[in-house]
């Protein structure tokens, strides 16, 4: 399944990170903890290179925490400094400001020992579409500063935002990359809800996704929706119709409609806590 969407004002918000990475100090990626290689753009390490580095593994408290650890390992591996949080708890992002300080302390040090007291660590945040970054803004600077939507492109533009006395964070649109590494990834996006729905064939991707929670989460298909797990992909879609009452003209299982819910009761939660990728 090919998968992949770049609409026109990525190449424009792209351009815009490259120049404006240049005044900060630091970067805070902000990664979706159920996808945390495929939802980290891979472009980040040539625009980032040399900057301090903060990995946000936010929406962990949709993610498997046993897996979710074991990417906490890899990305401090990487000589980044790794935080888990729920963006949507103000008290879970505020300490996103010690990260930065810790990671900027040679910096701050630095400006010290030269006599300048009041200049700000600079830090810019980056993430895909739909990964939380405005409603993390939001919960940390405790307003709506941020627009924020549960669709991806919400955010259109770059603006500076005062976290605290000390730290200013430049906040930047989500953008993807025009070609995805492997299938595998744009899968990963597309089922956590990083690329727009409109294009995605919603009945393949829960294919995919019931053949994955078969192999990895025994029975989670038939406690959420008692049905027989041991069917195949497109009977358990039918089951599902039926059990949920989920029916067109003439009392057929609307299968489209079985397909759309089980996808977005893996992007809220209702399945459970469920991680689509292990670190290699």
């Amino acid at each position: 399944m090919d998968i992949n969407w770049y609409p026109g004002h990525m190449t424009s918000a792209r351009r815009r990170i490259e120049e404006d990475i240049k005044l900060c100090d630091a970067v805070i990626e902000l990664l979706d903890a159920r996808i945390p290689g495929s939802s980290r753009n891979p472009d980040i390490d040539r625009l980032a290179n040399n900057k301090k580095r903060v990995v946000l593994l936010n929406k962990n408290d949709l993610a498997d925490r046993c897996i979710t650890d074991a990417w906490i390992k890899y990305y401090e591996n990487t000589g980044a400094k790794v935080l888990t949080l729920d963006s949507r708890e103000r008290k879970q992002t505020l300490k996103v400001s010690d990260a930065v300080r810790e990671v900027c302390k040679e910096k701050i040090e630095r400006d010290l020992r030269r006599g300048i007291h009041n200049r700000p660590v600079k830090a810019m945040i980056l993430g895909i579409p739909n990964v939380g970054k405005s409603t993390f803004i939001n919960s940390f600077v405790g307003k709506a500063t941020a627009k924020t939507g549960n669709k991806p492109g919400v955010t259109r533009g770059n603006q500076w935002i005062r976290l605290s006395k000390d730290i200013n964070m430049l906040d930047t649109p989500g953008i993807l990359w025009p070609k995805f590494e492997d299938e595998k990834t744009g899968i990963n996006l597309a089922l956590v809800g990083s690329i727009n729905d409109n294009i995605l064939p919603l009945y393949e991707l829960s294919e995919i996704l019931i053949d994955y929670l078969k192999t990895n989460y025994c029975n989670i298909l038939h406690d959420r929706y008692m049905i027989d797990e041991a069917l195949d992909s497109s009977s358990v879609l039918r089951s599902i119709a039926e059990n949920k009452k989920l029916v067109l003209k003439g009392d057929e299982p609307d299968i489209d409609r079985a397909a759309k819910l089980l996808i977005d009761d893996l992007r809220s939660g209702r399945l459970g806590r469920i991680s689509l990728e292990r670190p290699d």
